[in-house]
């Protein structure tokens, strides 16, 4: 239990962090590779939908069967499934546009900061962006803990996917960021502490359900999880990933991430 544990946080810590790895690629690169993000993106959401209704929901609702009966505790997955997906819409509501994480940014648009006018509003902006995508990233360390914690290898597959898409995250923190302040240090330190909701996010779930972690609360917490991360791939992965590159790549980066989340499935799980 205690190897899980660990393991679970550095999962999570690790997804998290890649953000990082975007606000240095935005520093360090002239360009965007957007084949390389369309694909990875896609891939992405294939992992974590297919995972989600393979693996995830079934394992939900064999908890909510076994605690609940079989016709409320199939009732009660799909209300976790679908409220998952509400918990997530309801923050991107409250995330103003120019700062939601879903708004795809390039490389390239850090030479236009070079002539940005710095003021007070700007400077508020980009760390509100900041804010934002922590907030955005909070359920998803949750979704990233209570799946390597119960399943260490699924939680790989599932940290894995949640770290290739805050890359493009992390550009769209730095971006913004960079734009209001000028200031590289202080756009990749907002880009890093944005990433860090995603373990904060993990310790409180291990604080707050840990204690009450039953059948009932493990079933509905990972349908919660189920419904979270197919919302996220509809709604920002495979969108974005369509906007960086070729509508094909999109797919085939889909394609791809299922195979593969099938095959690890079939072999390791």
């Amino acid at each position: 239990m205690v190897e899980n544990l660990m393991l679970a946080f550095g999962l999570t810590l690790l997804a998290g962090l890649a953000t990082g790895i975007g606000s240095i690629l935005a520093f360090f690169t002239s360009t965007t590779n957007t084949k390389f993000l369309s694909l990875s993106l896609g891939f992405s959401a294939g992992v974590m939908i297919y995972v989600s209704m393979i693996e995830i929901f079934f394992k939900a609702q064999e908890s909510l069967v076994a605690a609940m009966g079989e016709v409320p505790g199939k009732w009660m997955t799909v209300g976790g499934f679908f409220g998952g997906m509400l918990v997530i819409a309801v923050i991107d509501k409250f995330i103003p546009k120019a700062g939601n994480p879903h708004e795809v940014k390039k490389v390239e648009d850090m030479s236009k900061a070079q002539s940005a006018v710095k003021d007070a509003d700007l400077l508020k902006m980009g760390t509100f962006t900041a804010l934002a995508i922590a907030i955005h990233n909070f359920p998803e360390g949750i979704a990233t803990f209570t799946a390597a914690l119960n399943d260490p290898t699924l939680g790989i597959a599932i940290a894995a996917a949640i770290a290739i898409h805050n890359i493009p995250e992390g550009i769209a923190v730095s971006v913004p960021v960079y734009f209001a302040t000028g200031d590289k240090k202080k756009a990749f330190k907002l880009s890093f502490l944005s990433g860090l909701s995603e373990p904060v996010g993990a310790i409180l779930a291990y604080l707050l359900l840990m204690p009450f972690l039953n059948d009932m609360m493990f079933g509905i917490l990972f349908a919660g999880v189920a419904g979270i991360m197919v919302f996220i791939s509809l709604d920002e992965l495979l969108p974005a990933s369509r906007r960086y590159g070729e509508a094909h790549l999109s797919i085939y980066g889909v394609v791809a991430g299922m195979a593969v989340m099938a095959l690890s499935l079939l072999l390791f799980i």
